[in-house]
């Protein structure tokens, strides 16, 4: 298993990290006892965000007698420094901690700068200067604003949806990270559910040293299967580089990667879920998908009006009432026995 460096933070963690965002789905004493074994495993370092509800309370719990041991990251989506540090002060208070080892603007629309007039950039540095913050960290979905990221020599790390699925300039941007000592936190390396393969996507992130990706787990099984992988590391071969192209092949395009950026839906739509259920339905055991909830959920896309709200906030400009409209037409196709799965 590679020990990876994030960058000029000089934060080096396994190359398998956790990331907290789905534990907010589980019992308290769940989550707490996933977080738990992570760090018996040998994870060290966890990812978490104020926007996840009861995530870092659960972190905090069950870390705080070996804190010196871990790094702790959170986030803020705030665009204002009152917003900023309301957050920080939450998530110090939430985590049970008086410092987090990395702290990042999360999901931003532009690269923040000294003197920008947000004062954004400059709520970071007084968070370090004053011990609250160790390292400063930025989240983005967009590529040509993780490109911009990754040049400024801003910030210490970025976080970015990353996995063998990637485009030939996501993988330039990682090396970009490489070039100018920016660590590279791998998000979605599961590209939010489509990825079923761990083995594949583990492998893949193996040939980025400078590559931590941070996999989401909710499940004992799930989590044992990555702690599984630090000892036994799935390295690239032919045939897995005929499975690489035949995923890329068959995922090519404008596909939702489950992000949930453009919830809430104006009609009430799942939109997550809806706009790649056809991907869903021939990715995972198709029954569950096809059951009358899900069929009523799926039925509520002729709800649309095609506002738009959605659209201005995808980070990858999909065309969604479109993609939902494709998406239930495959999707009644299948359950009318027409299309088989």
């Amino acid at each position: 298993m590679n020990t990876v460096v994030l960058g000029k933070s000089g934060i080096a963690s396994p190359q398998n990290a956790f990331g907290a965002l789905p534990i907010q789905r589980c019992t308290e004493e769940q989550a707490v006892a996933l977080v738990r074994r992570a760090f018996e495993g040998g994870m060290t370092f966890f990812d978490t965000a104020r926007a996840y509800t009861t995530s870092e309370e659960r972190v905090g719990k069950a870390l705080a007698d070996v804190r010196d041991q871990v790094a702790i990251a959170s986030k803020t989506m705030a665009e204002t420094p009152e917003g900023f540090w309301r957050d920080l002060e939450t998530s110090l208070r939430t985590l049970g901690t008086d410092y987090l080892d990395l702290y990042q603007l999360h999901c931003v629309p532009r690269c923040y700068r000294p003197g920008d007039g947000t004062g954004m950039y400059e709520c970071l540095l007084e968070a370090r200067e004053r011990g609250l913050i160790r390292h400063i960290g930025i989240t983005a979905h967009l590529i040509a604003v993780a490109e911009e990221i990754a040049e400024s020599g801003l910030y210490e790390t970025l976080q970015f949806p990353f996995s063998y699925l990637a485009s030939d300039r996501e993988v330039a941007l990682v090396e970009t990270c490489a070039r100018n000592d920016v660590g590279f936190i791998a998000m979605k390396g599961l590209a939010g559910g489509l990825i079923t393969n761990a083995e594949a996507a583990m492998a893949f992130m193996t040939r980025y040293p400078n590559v931590l990706p941070i996999w989401g787990v909710q499940r004992a099984c799930e989590l044992e299967q990555w702690l599984a992988f630090m000892g036994d590391t799935p390295q690239v071969t032919p045939q897995m580089e005929a499975f690489f192209a035949s995923e890329r092949t068959q995922l090519a395009g404008g596909f939702c990667r489950g992000c949930g950026y453009c919830a809430p839906c104006t009609a009430g739509i799942p939109v997550s879920m809806d706009a790649r259920m056809s991907l869903m339905i021939r990715r995972a055991p198709s029954q569950a998908w096809l059951s009358p909830e899900w069929q009523e959920k799926m039925n509520l896309v002729e709800d649309c009006t095609e506002c738009g709200v959605c659209m201005t906030r995808c980070p990858y400009q999909l065309d969604i009432p479109s993609l939902l409209r494709q998406n239930l037409d495959d999707y009644r196709a299948v359950l009318a026995g027409k299309v088989q799965v």
